[in-house]
């Protein structure tokens, strides 16, 4: 076939020609590369590009394939992988001054398993600085732009990866997902992507945020790509205490188009003022697809909502300002140049390695942590994250899946928030839930807005380990419409 075709396929369907022979890993990895260098100079969705080792690896998978190992499903398929994701061997930023030059000695465990399984790298992707932000403007190598209309942003923090595979440099992607950090990118870009059970893949090697919350997981064309992603990375890791899934999923019995008897529950008090008309439209339309598929669906209330912002804030910021005390101009990382002494070089390396995001969110995290203040506000925190985690139990208890908006609104014009924090806080305020109770979902695209034409994604959300329930509702969703299957201006 002829190479180009590649574009419209999907990374399974690219396994199973590599597999038949009827395309080479070689042909395949060339393909992207060239897509890098053709469409990267304009979005920046790619900080570090792999090329001449992505080639080497590429042709020591088609050897393996020539033997006749069967390696994966997706064994010579190319991958792009967020930058706070250690790589052997490859520049691994977090988009940040502080770790500019940082080479990883070891890959994290997603990787091991992906690189196990014949997957080739193809490069970094760009994010937010230290995952901390909702739109990929707060890196330090420049802002990510939406390849649906470069104008706007493609979300974030895992904004770099979605962008890459909505532009066609990659068939998929690996991202991390702390507050809605896969699912809100391919809501905007439309993508499929999948924030995984908390302890189901393993975060050793994932530069750590908040520790409790941040999941790696997949970023794809559609749901049947991120459920094989997601059976090759999951599973144990002894490297990794919160890991606690024996066995890798099974996604073996998902790929159904029938979903009688399956209970969705509609949280109604998340259709508010405070979502867009449009966005909420799109969503219950593909409410309506999902009934017409089986599906018996129920509006209920799902109280707690209004505190999941400031409670998902509070907890990940003072994660954060723990985690990243270890950059300290000491170890490894930026040290300022002018410091004259040790507390010099703590301060400086520290105020001249960090951006602004990061330095706020660090100092919102020392400040609730302190004497006086912890009570009132961390251990607050705590208890509303075992309130939403009760609520969400109660809600499962009737149904056996939640339908809900990633986003109150589709992606927005580059620079439209930036400056305003508080305001792009608030647009997490359907995600955040998800991960301080540790539940999966799945985001997928469910329409076009019809104010700016720019994707709408709505998420199925599950009790602990349902993946394979959820991922059945959205293939079902998935072969009868072709919302996951129109391009942007690429």
């Amino acid at each position: 076939m002829a190479v180009k075709e590649l574009r419209a396929l999907s990374a399974v369907e690219i396994g199973r020609l590599i597999r038949n022979r009827e395309v080479s890993c070689k042909e395949v990895t060339k393909y992207y590369l060239g897509e890098i260098n053709n469409n990267n100079g304009n979005i920046n969705a790619v900080l570090t590009v792999n090329e001449e080792e992505a080639v080497k690896t590429a042709e020591s998978i088609q050897k393996r394939i020539n033997n006749g190992e069967n390696i994966s499903p997706l064994a010579g398929v190319p991958v792009i992988v967020k930058d706070n994701i250690c790589t052997k061997g490859i520049k691994t930023t977090a988009a940040s001054k502080m770790l500019e030059n940082f080479v990883p000695p070891y890959s994290s465990g997603a990787m091991e398993k992906l690189e196990k399984a014949g997957a080739v790298v193809l490069g970094k992707a760009n994010m937010d600085e230290f995952a901390m932000g909702g739109s990929t403007e707060t890196s330090y190598f420049g802002i990510t732009k939406n390849p649906w209309n470069m104008e706007y942003v493609p979300g974030g923090s895992s904004g770099g990866s979605a962008a890459a595979v909505a532009a066609n440099m990659a068939p998929y992607a690996l991202g991390s997902d702390t507050g809605g950090s896969i699912r809100q990118p391919c809501a905007f870009c439309n993508l499929t992507g999948i924030k995984p059970t908390y302890g189901s893949v393993s975060r050793y090697g994932l530069m750590a945020y908040a520790s409790s919350l941040d999941q790696i997981g997949p970023i794809g064309k559609n749901v049947q790509d991120c459920a094989e992603i997601l059976t090759l990375i999951s599973g144990r890791d002894k490297r990794d205490s919160t890991s606690v899934m024996e066995r890798p999923f099974d996604f073996s019995d998902s790929y159904r188009e029938d979903l009688k008897g399956v209970k969705i529950g509609i949280p109604i008090n998340y259709f508010g003022s405070g979502i867009n008309h449009d966005v909420r439209e799109k969503i219950l339309a593909g409410a309506g697809v999902l009934r017409g598929l089986g599906a018996e669906l129920q509006e209920f209330e799902m109280p707690g909502i209004e505190y999941a912002v400031p409670a998902y804030y509070i907890v990940a910021c003072a994660e954060a300002s723990s985690n990243l005390s270890r950059y300290d101009g000491i170890k490894y990382g930026f040290r300022s140049k002018n410091a004259k002494d040790l507390l010099e070089t703590y301060y400086k390396s520290r105020s001249e390695g960090f951006g602004s995001e990061v330095k706020r969110r660090i100092m919102l995290g020392s400040f609730v942590l302190s004497s006086g203040y912890f009570d009132a506000y961390y251990k607050k925190a705590l208890q509303v994250r075992t309130m939403i985690k009760e609520n969400f139990n109660k809600a499962f208890e009737k149904y056996d899946m939640i339908l809900s908006p990633v986003s109150p609104t589709s992606a927005y014009k580059i620079g439209e928030q930036i400056s305003d924090p508080i305001a792009m806080y608030m647009a997490d305020i359907y995600t955040v839930s998800v991960n301080l109770a540790g539940i999966p979902a799945v985001a997928l695209p469910c329409g076009i807005s019809d104010e700016n034409n720019m994707p709408v994604g709505m998420q199925l959300i599950g009790n602990n380990f349902s993946e394979p329930a959820l991922v059945k509702a959205a293939y079902a969703f998935q072969q009868v419409t072709n919302f996951h299957k129109r391009g942007g201006i690429l």
